[in-house]
């Protein structure tokens, strides 16, 4: 039951419908790609931002999928080329599918696993892991909000 809610607080912040009426999809969707690498000085780009909540998404989904854990930091702003708009809505198709697939995942979860610890005890349980991701995502996606009405303005 536990795993089914994370799941459908996951998908929410993706794709809408939780609490705070924004979501990542409506937020991106009428992004151009000129819009999204425009770097405006002291802050990342909408695609740089967009890449990092995905990289510890796709991390964490190969744990889900019995793999091991290989993420680091200094890579996790450092996205693909993206020099015309196939190249954004490409990135923005895997960042839609791999959301759906972590959920996925994260509903198969026995609900004994959230109480464990995710790939290594440093990084604490299962539980705090998923919402920390639920977290991540809002927290930079309200990055984006406000880079997109500076980009905007």
């Amino acid at each position: 039951m536990m795993t089914l809610m994370i799941a459908k607080h996951f998908r929410e912040v993706h794709f809408g419908g939780n609490w705070t009426s924004v979501n990542l999809r409506d937020t991106l969707k009428d992004v151009t790609w000129q819009e999204a690498t425009t770097k405006r000085e002291g802050f990342n780009t909408i695609a740089v931002l967009t890449f990092h909540i995905s990289y510890f998404i796709d991390a964490v989904l190969v744990v889900l999928e019995d793999g091991p854990l290989d993420a680091h930091d200094k890579f996790s702003f450092t996205h693909p080329p993206i020099t015309n708009e196939v190249d954004w809505q490409r990135m923005l198709e895997k960042v839609w599918s791999d959301a759906e697939r972590f959920a996925t995942l994260v509903e198969q979860l026995p609900e004994d696993h959230l109480h464990q610890d995710m790939a290594d005890s440093k990084y604490g349980t299962w539980y705090r892991n998923l919402h920390g991701i639920i977290e991540h995502t809002h927290y930079h996606m309200g990055q984006i909000v406000i880079l997109k009405k500076l980009l905007r303005t």
